[in-house]
């Protein structure tokens, strides 16, 4: 059963989409793998512990990470994810931590990561919560810490799906105590569509 994070009640309710009525079903990102860029991560050794995966969904990215021998967290909003990914470790014999957690209040964590990952997170924030989240971002990043965000692109075409985001955005996000170090047009793999999305993978060092 899914467990609340550490901290204030990390499950408050918000405004923002029922991620939890989604995994009711089958989202169209969750993949049931890996996104290709993340792998890409691992296999250049990019990925270092402690990881914490931010919006990890039913946690293919935790359970990557934990593979490779990294100690490896996920935090979800939605406590259905978060059963669906502590079966999967079970039964795949992972040792890895998941949470059902709000990532705009990372802080009740009390603890600090060297990489953070983000597939499709980013881009579900309005301008307010954004700042909210990089400063939860902060509070539990070592000096140094990488982050890693997969989102969709301002290049990809019509007005279905999650909020486009440009370069400028990310930039602007990130411009105080971070420093931006690529951002590099992608796919986000979606079961919707074989193509996949347009999208960017920006790598962001704390300073």
């Amino acid at each position: 059963m899914s467990h609340p994070g550490p901290g204030d009640d990390a499950t408050e309710s918000r405004p923002r989409m029922d991620f939890d009525a989604a995994y009711a079903g089958s989202p169209p990102w969750d993949i049931g793998r890996p996104q290709q860029a993340f792998l890409d991560l691992a296999v250049a050794g990019a990925l270092t512990g402690p990881l914490l995966d931010v919006g990890c969904g039913t946690g293919e990215h935790v359970l990557m990470a934990a593979g490779l021998g990294l100690d490896a967290t996920g935090v979800d909003l939605a406590p259905t994810a978060i059963d669906i990914a502590e079966r999967k470790a079970s039964e795949r014999g992972i040792m890895a931590t998941f949470w059902v957690a709000d990532a705009l209040r990372l802080r009740a964590f009390g603890q600090e990561f060297a990489t953070v990952i983000d597939c499709g997170l980013f881009h579900v924030f309005d301008d307010g919560d954004r700042d909210r989240f990089v400063g939860s971002l902060r509070s539990v990043t070592t000096t140094g810490a990488a982050y890693y965000m997969l989102c969709f692109s301002d290049e990809q075409p019509g007005d279905w799906g999650p909020r486009r985001v440009s370069e400028e955005e990310i930039r602007a996000s990130f411009a105080d105590g971070w420093t931006v170090e690529s951002i590099v047009p992608t796919t986000l793999e979606i079961t919707i569509s074989p193509e996949g999305a347009k999208a960017w993978m920006a790598t962001i060092r704390r300073l």
